[in-house]
């Protein structure tokens, strides 16, 4: 029989397992107002974070199933000064610490001076950024050219972007692909101002939940930032030569659960009149030289815009959607003398006028679905969708006149492709006190298809006839299913990411003309891991090793051969597989007045897919062609110190330097290709009095290897720039001077083969000046809420 004495145990039980809890209101100090969507923070007696939460749409907040400990609760709002108060669970009571008053600041965009002590490189565990933000010569400069200053960056003398050497690799917009950059990166980055931009991030490792593809890793880059209640922004117009007017805007707007940001912009640019000369000596049997002399020039246009709409239903439930398009057109034209000789006098001579024209555009949709959960807020399961697409047409024109042993007659090519993709995802994170683990599921479904035209002029009919032997269209399916999973651990001095990526691919490739298939599948593991340890005094090390594939897209597997010389031709392959490598990565980082980061990477791996050129003795054709034949290792290693000399005085310097052993076989003929290549950007900056600054940076860009048969040569530039603070933070005016002493530079790269020796002389345009002025603006009152996880295509080459 239960009595009362046996039954109080029992509910003495009962009560103890009911954890205390902590709960409140937040409101205006001024207006009494709740305030919803308020950051808060708890922590316990040792300081160590507990949770964190949002407050309600009423203001209130509640943290349950507590242990009966002391703690902190802190309140945080951009706008707001934050508050910090001491709550006693001890007794095991509930605690409502009834409504919290906040003191808001202005509500007017506080402006943020840039000055020297603000931190211009961050290091995390898997990733270093540059905060363009924190330099002032982002206001007198495009993404392109800040590139030079970001660790691990470089770019060669055609100023085609380099990471680590390598030009395989993805960029990211806000963390997410972008048909802007799939098609035409360097000229869509030259045309985006920096000021428009917050930061650049650098994921040499990228984690399992990124795709495997990219063999140096990823560059991300940060356009919006996050804001409170309001708006923000930045309008950037710009004039630079050689060039034109360019303008570039970036946004925020934030009204309550709906949550807006943008960008946008378009450039003109033109390039005036430039030379190049190509020579060949070819060896053998019938040994020959080629001398090639011509000009050419060019006009673009592009443009560009994307945004993203966030709306949060409740507390849990958050909606989100991207879209961005752009496009771009170039018209260009050029002349081109020829002479083939050999001993015995003139084998073959002709002069060419040319015309190219060329238009792209691109489109991107996605939208993504969050959940949350009510135990536990950082506990998130997200849906994704996203499609993309662009297309890209070229069109090239040669007129012949003064042939001498040249029969071939006039003609022209076309080649259209039109790439598109589908893209299904989804993601959870677990929070696990100091674990964190992610896992999801991804599918992709791709369908290339490029339709290329050879028409040849008729002498008779005076119409131009399409060549069928030399056409062909082709069609490219890329289907890829992919899972992932990663644990992360994060210590009070250590920490450590580890995951694994699993990636099913099948690729089929159909030539219609021809009636011929190709069929690739393969199954990749990724693994990757990263380790972090914080020493003492704002330093710490940081470790990698990670897996990175490659798979060719379809610029490399479409077997368009292009013709606009008729002495050179290129083509793709459709044969090419996916490349595997290995990648491991050390690096040091400390910052007291001077913040510095030093790294060294080894990466190793085979089959690479390189450019392999071949000479026809019976043509006199070089050929150019895509082929998995190359042996491939790297070390390398990267210094990045940004010193604020005093309070007006700055200096930053960036270094990449990096020894590739390339080597494959070329008609038999083993050709190895050791190289070291080395980039250099250093700056140093001044304020003076009544807001001027001026700033000078020397830059050293070393040889870059072309493949394992040539390379490119090196080159020095130096630059000057002067701002001034029109009204303060709001309005600047910036001009910059590049190369005054040099007009022009030759970029020459040479290439050789078993019987062959080439060089190819192109002038560029070296100086050039730029002028541009800066808006910000904004009116700010709670931070906009961003879908954590979504889709990031990072899987293919360029």
């Amino acid at each position: 029989m239960l009595t009362i004495a046996g039954l109080l145990p029992v509910m003495k039980q009962a009560h103890a397992q009911v954890k205390p809890q902590i709960s409140g209101m937040v409101a205006d100090s001024i207006s009494q107002k709740s305030l919803d969507y308020i950051t808060i923070n708890l922590k316990n007696d040792k300081n160590i974070p507990i949770k964190v939460m949002l407050t309600k749409s009423d203001g209130t907040f509640t943290f349950s199933g507590l242990e009966p400990l002391k703690y902190t609760v802190t309140f945080n709002a951009v706008g707001y000064q934050p508050k910090t108060i001491a709550v006693d669970l001890t007794n095991g009571n509930n605690n409502s610490i009834g409504t919290i008053l906040i003191n808001s600041r202005s509500k007017q965009l506080k402006d943020v001076a840039i000055t020297a002590d603000k931190p211009i490189i961050k290091q995390e565990v898997d990733r270093i950024s540059y905060d363009l933000q924190a330099d002032p010569d982002s206001k007198v400069s495009n993404v392109l050219e800040m590139l030079r200053k970001v660790p691990f960056v470089s770019l060669d003398g055609d100023e085609n972007i380099l990471l680590k050497g390598s030009a395989s690799f993805k960029i990211l917009i806000n963390g997410k692909p972008s048909s802007m950059v799939e098609r035409d990166p360097k000229n869509i980055l030259r045309s985006i101002p920096a000021s428009t931009i917050q930061r650049i991030e650098v994921i040499t490792i990228p984690p399992a939940k990124y795709d495997a593809e990219g063999l140096a890793g990823i560059i991300n880059i940060i356009t919006n930032k996050k804001v409170d209640n309001g708006y923000n922004g930045t309008i950037n117009a710009n004039y630079r030569y050689p060039g034109g007017p360019g303008i570039g805007t970036s946004f925020t707007v934030k009204e309550g659960k709906l949550g807006i940001s943008g960008y946008g912009g378009g450039s003109i640019y033109d390039r005036p009149a430039t030379t190049n000369l190509i020579t060949r000596t070819t060896t053998g049997a019938d040994p020959s030289n080629l001398l090639q002399q011509g000009s050419g020039k060019t006009n673009g246009r592009s443009g560009y815009f994307g945004t993203e709409i966030s709306y949060e239903i409740d507390s849990l439930n958050l909606i989100s959607g991207q879209f961005n398009i752009n496009g771009d057109k170039s018209a260009g034209s050029g002349t081109l003398a020829s002479l083939l000789t050999d001993n015995s006098g003139i084998l073959q001579g002709y002069n060419s006028v040319i015309a190219n024209n060329g238009t792209g555009k691109g489109l991107d949709v996605s939208l993504n679905y969050q959940l949350g959960f009510k135990a536990d807020k950082a506990r998130l399961l997200t849906f994704s969708y996203r499609y993309y697409t662009y297309t890209n047409f070229n069109a090239t024109a040669l007129n012949i006149f003064n042939p001498v042993n040249y029969p071939t007659p006039d003609y022209n090519q076309a080649n259209h492709t039109i790439p598109s993709e589908q893209t299904f995802q989804v993601d959870y994170v677990q929070p696990l006190k100091k674990w964190n683990i992610e896992a999801g599921i991804k599918g992709i479904f791709r369908n290339n298809q490029s339709n290329f035209q050879y028409n040849s002029l008729n002498p008779v009919t005076n119409q131009y006839l399409l060549d069928t032997a030399l056409s062909n269209k082709y069609t490219n399916t890329q289907n890829i299913l992919a899972g992932y999973n990663t644990w992360q651990y994060r210590g009070k001095k250590w920490g450590i990411k580890a995951g694994i990526r699993i990636e099913q691919t099948v690729t089929n490739g159909d030539f219609v003309s021809t009636a011929s298939t190709v069929h690739q599948s393969y199954l990749d593991f990724i693994p990757s891991v990263t380790a972090n340890w914080d020493l003492n005094s704002g330093s710490g090390i940081n470790w990698g090793f990670t897996q990175r594939i490659k798979r060719p897209g379809i610029n490399r597997l479409n077997p368009f051969v292009d013709r606009s010389n008729p002495n050179f031709q290129s083509s793709g392959n459709p044969d090419l597989k996916r490349v595997l490598i290995n990648d491991i990565q050390l690096g040091y980082h400390f910052n007291k007045k001077a913040s510095v980061n030093i790294g060294a990477t080894y990466d190793f791996g085979k089959g690479l897919d390189l450019p392999i050129a071949t000479f026809d003795p019976g043509t006199n054709i070089t050929n150019t062609k895509y082929k998995n034949i190359g042996t491939f290792a790297a070390v390398g290693s990267f210094i990045n110190i940004n010193w604020p000399i005093t309070k007006k005085w700055n200096f930053s310097f960036n270094s990449n330097i990096m020894y590739f052993w390339l080597n494959g076989e070329v008609n038999g003929v083993l050709q190895e290709n050791d190289f070291l290549t080395l980039g250099v950007a250093t700056s140093t900056g001044y304020t003076f009095n009544k807001d001027w600054r001026v700033s000078a940076e020397f830059d050293i860009s070393g040889r870059n290897p072309t493949g394992i048969q040539g390379h490119s040569n090196g080159f020095t530039s130096w630059s000057f720039n002067v701002n001034k603070q029109l009204i303060k933070n709001k309005l600047s005016l910036s001009a910059s001077l590049r190369n005054p002493f040099t007009k022009y530079r030759t970029n020459q790269v040479e290439t050789n083969g078993p019987d062959f020796a080439q060089i190819n002389r192109n002038q560029v345009y070296f100086r050039s000046y730029s002028m541009s002025l800066n808006y910000n603006f904004g009116k700010l009152k709670g931070e906009i809420k961003k879908n954590k996880r979504g889709i990031n295509n990072d899987d293919v080459s360029k």
